[in-house]
């Protein structure tokens, strides 16, 4: 029983609880609880760490002392910790409603499929590519210069200057009042002679091979010849 006293510490027992067993077993050590001092030391000594350091720097005679003083602070570190348990518990409660609001404030969106048809398609821009035979952009045709057609009616029978539809709706030219050459006097000029083209065919291409579509009737205006011009 000598050896249990002299081995005896607090570990998880109150200091009233600690004081009560070290009381009961110091009858067994005479030799040591002669000395209030030398007994004073052996109960600081086996406290816990935490109060020993703080008994430990104070000299304490008696054991009354020693015994007040771990009960006191015994008391305020059960306080502290109650206090510290307590915030430790607001704490958690405020964070659980912060993630809660979150949870309320940020609800996961189903991710809405979209189709292949639905996205829509970026088409890099087509570059017309001008025709080498007629220097013209087709657009996908074929060129009338290689396939040998009319411009007029898109035949491939006849040139456009042999088109019957030319020749027979061709606009008939304005005939101008004839007037002679001021300071010379009127003689018989040469009739002059007109080709006849639609113009839209000519805006259509750059490439025709002017020719006679035909006599036209002879404008009463007349041209100066070379022989007048020489006079």
């Amino acid at each position: 029983m000598e050896q249990e006293f002299l081995s005896l510490t607090q570990g998880s027992l109150t200091v009233l609880e600690y004081e009560a067993r070290f009381s009961e077993l110091s009858k067994y050590a005479p030799h040591i609880v002669e000395d209030e001092r030398r007994k004073t030391k052996k109960f600081v000594m086996g406290l816990k760490p935490s109060l020993r350091t703080r008994l430990v720097a104070f000299d304490h005679h008696t054991l009354d002392e020693a015994l007040s003083a771990a009960c006191r602070q015994e008391g305020e570190m059960e306080q502290y910790l109650e206090e510290k348990k307590a915030s430790q518990k607001r704490l958690a409660a405020t964070f659980q409603r912060q993630d809660k609001k979150k949870t309320v404030y940020q609800t996961p969106q189903k991710p809405v499929a979209v189709s292949k048809s639905q996205v829509p398609s970026v088409r890099s821009p087509s570059v017309k590519k001008e025709c080498p035979h007629c220097g013209k952009t087709h657009g996908g045709f074929e060129c009338w210069l290689v396939a040998g057609r009319c411009l007029k009616c898109w035949s491939s029978d006849h040139k456009i200057k042999d088109c019957p539809r030319l020749q027979h709706g061709a606009p008939t030219p304005a005939v101008a009042a004839a007037a002679p050459a001021i300071g010379r006097p009127g003689r018989p000029r040469a009739p002059a002679r007109v080709f006849v083209l639609a113009r839209e065919d000519a805006e259509q291409a750059e490439h025709v091979t002017e020719g006679v579509v035909g006599d036209v009737a002879p404008l009463e205006e007349t041209v100066e010849t070379d022989s007048e011009r020489e006079d």
